[in-house]
C-alpha cells in the first residue's frame, strides 16, 4: 500500500504538486539593459518596489549594459523560463534586429510579454543658437546644409536614434547620428553646442526648456503631449503625415515562461500602473501610462519590429 501511494501522482490524491506552489516563493530579478539613472531604470525601479511589496519577496533591478542593451537582453532570453528573470524592454528592444546582424536573440521568437506600461514623448530640441524655431525652419536648414545635421542620441537602436532616422527618411534631409552612453552625455553635449539636434525625453527635456538652455521644436508622437501642449507634433509641424515615434516601456521573459505566471505577473502590473501614487510618480517623468495585456504587447512588439526594420532599410541603414 505505501508502494502504491508512493508512485500515485499527487494530484489524485488531493495534494497540491510542487509545480503548482505559490508564485512567487523567491526574489525575483528584473534585468535593465541600460545604465542606472536613466527613464528606463527609473520606472522599472518604480514598479520592482510596488512588487516587492505585494509579493513580500526582494525584486531586484540589475543593471546589465553593453551593446545598446544586447547583453542584458541575452541574458534574459538564455535564462530559466520560470518567472523569476524578466526583462525591461524599451523601442530598442524590438529595433535591434534592424541595426546589429549578430544577435543571438530576436524580440519575437525568444520573449513572452507580460505588460506594457505607456509612452514617454520624445521632443526634438535644438541649442539656442541654432537659428531655427519650428520643425518646418530646422527642415529647410538641413536640405539647405552642405554637410549632414548632427544629433545627438542615447545609442545606436534607441528611440533617439529610431526618431532622428525617421525625420531623415521621411523628410529627404541627411542627418549624422552622434551615439552616447546614454541620454545625459548626449544632452551634455547639445547644451555645449557640439551636436545641433536631439530628439529627447521630455523627462530629461522639460526642466532645460522651462529654463530656455533648449528650444523645442516638435514631438515625435502622434498628439501632442500633455506636459508640452504648445509644442505640435513633427507630423503636423512638418507636414509629415504618419511620423510617430515614442519611448515605449514593458516587461517580458524567456519564451517558455509558464502561461499562469505570465498571467499574474500582467495581472499584478496593470493594478500597480492604477495606483494614484504610481500614476502621480509617472506624470512627474512624462510617462502617459498604456496599459497592454500579454496578447497585446507581444502584437505591439512585433509591430514595431516589422516597422523598423522598413523605416532602416528605407534610411539605407544596413545591419552590422
Amino acid at each position: 500500500m505505501t508502494c502504491l501511494l508512493a508512485a500515485m501522482p499527487l494530484s489524485l490524491m488531493g495534494i497540491p504538486a510542487a509545480a503548482h506552489a505559490a508564485y512567487p516563493e523567491k526574489p525575483i530579478t528584473i534585468v535593465v539593459p541600460f545604465t542606472a539613472g536613466g527613464v528606463v531604470d527609473s520606472i522599472t525601479r518604480n514598479i520592482a518596489e510596488k512588487m516587492g511589496a505585494k509579493y513580500n519577496q526582494p525584486i531586484i533591478v540589475e543593471n546589465r549594459t553593453g551593446a545598446g542593451g544586447a547583453v542584458g537582453t541575452e541574458t534574459v532570453a538564455r535564462a530559466k523560463p520560470d518567472g523569476y528573470t524578466l526583462l525591461s524592454v524599451s523601442p530598442g528592444h524590438a529595433g535591434a534586429p534592424s541595426l546589429n546582424k549578430s544577435l543571438s536573440w530576436n524580440p519575437i521568437d525568444d520573449f513572452r510579454a507580460i505588460a506594457g506600461f505607456g509612452n514617454v514623448p520624445n521632443v526634438i530640441v535644438v541649442h539656442p543658437g541654432v537659428p531655427v524655431k519650428t520643425m518646418s525652419e530646422f527642415i529647410d536648414m538641413a536640405k539647405k546644409s552642405e554637410t549632414p545635421i548632427t544629433y545627438g542620441t542615447a545609442g545606436n537602436g534607441t528611440s533617439n536614434h529610431f526618431s532622428g532616422a525617421m525625420l531623415a527618411s521621411m523628410a529627404g534631409i541627411e542627418l549624422e547620428q552622434i551615439p552616447y552612453r546614454g541620454q545625459s552625455n548626449a544632452l551634455t553635449d547639445l547644451m555645449a553646442g557640439r551636436v545641433t539636434m536631439m530628439p529627447l525625453t521630455i523627462q530629461l527635456a522639460g526642466q532645460q526648456i522651462q529654463a530656455g538652455k533648449l528650444v523645442p521644436l516638435a514631438v515625435t508622437t502622434a498628439t501632442r503631449a500633455s506636459s508640452l501642449p504648445d509644442v505640435p507634433t513633427v507630423a503636423e509641424s512638418a507636414n509629415l503625415p504618419g511620423y510617430e515615434v515614442g519611448t515605449w516601456f514593458g516587461f517580458v521573459a524567456p519564451k517558455n515562461t509558464p502561461s499562469d505566471v505570465i498571467e499574474q505577473l500582467s495581472r499584478d502590473v496593470a493594478e500597480i500602473l492604477q495606483s494614484p501614487d504610481m500614476r502621480e510618480t509617472f506624470a512627474g517623468i512624462g510617462l502617459e501610462v498604456h496599459y497592454r495585456n500579454p496578447a497585446e504587447f507581444d502584437a505591439f512588439i512585433a509591430d514595431e519590429f516589422h516597422k523598423w526594420a522598413k523605416v532602416m532599410k528605407e534610411a539605407g541603414v544596413e545591419p552590422q
